[in-house]
């Protein structure tokens, strides 16, 4: 199984929609029309974060259809055949696993895999640690520092982390919540 940590969370399932198995996706990406392609191939992870095993559903979901309804995005999954499986799967979360090389469209996102192991500088250089995780929440993302034995959360908002610099190995942080002070 691929570890986890390489991979990118682009959805969570709903709601179960009719007796067929649809289910509502929530989006967490967004390139909604490419991760959710008739014929592509997620990895579920339950809702505790642990790989889904036993009766739930399998290890990976094939997308059998998309269409979108009252504003929502209803899926298909092949190994989803009834609104029973359907609503054992609410919650899951989906994940692609990304070409390396591959980045987001848009220049201010970023995968987990291209945060973790970035050295974490404040504004003057001094270095601050290292990113050893990115923690999805329901608030904002945090970002997981090492900071010499220690790790500390940082919120990953453009507010406080001004510079992300991926090919340098680097990002910027604006400590003014002091979370780096001993």
């Amino acid at each position: 199984m691929t570890p986890a940590a390489e991979r990118v969370i682009v959805g969570r399932i709903g709601r179960a929609h009719g007796i067929r198995g649809e289910v509502s996706v929530e989006p967490r990406t967004d390139e909604p029309d490419r991760r959710f392609a008739v014929g592509s191939a997620l990895f579920t992870r339950a809702p505790d974060g642990e790989a889904v095993s036993g009766a739930a559903l399998p290890a990976h979901l094939r997308v059998a259809s998309t269409r979108s309804h009252q504003g929502r995005l209803l899926v298909r999954f092949e190994e989803i055949g009834d609104r029973t499986t359907a609503e054992r799967a609410r919650g899951t979360w989906l994940e692609v696993l990304p070409d390396p090389e591959e980045s987001p469209d848009d220049p201010e996102e970023f995968y987990d895999h291209q945060l973790v192991g970035l050295r974490v500088t404040d504004g003057a250089g001094s270095d601050l640690g290292v990113v050893s995780l990115v923690e999805h929440t329901g608030a904002q993302d945090l970002l997981h520092v090492d900071a010499g034995g220690r790790t500390v959360l940082f919120p990953f908002v453009a507010a406080l982390v001004p510079t992300v610099d991926v090919a340098s190995g680097f990002l910027v942080v604006d400590d003014r919540p002091g979370l780096f002070a001993d």
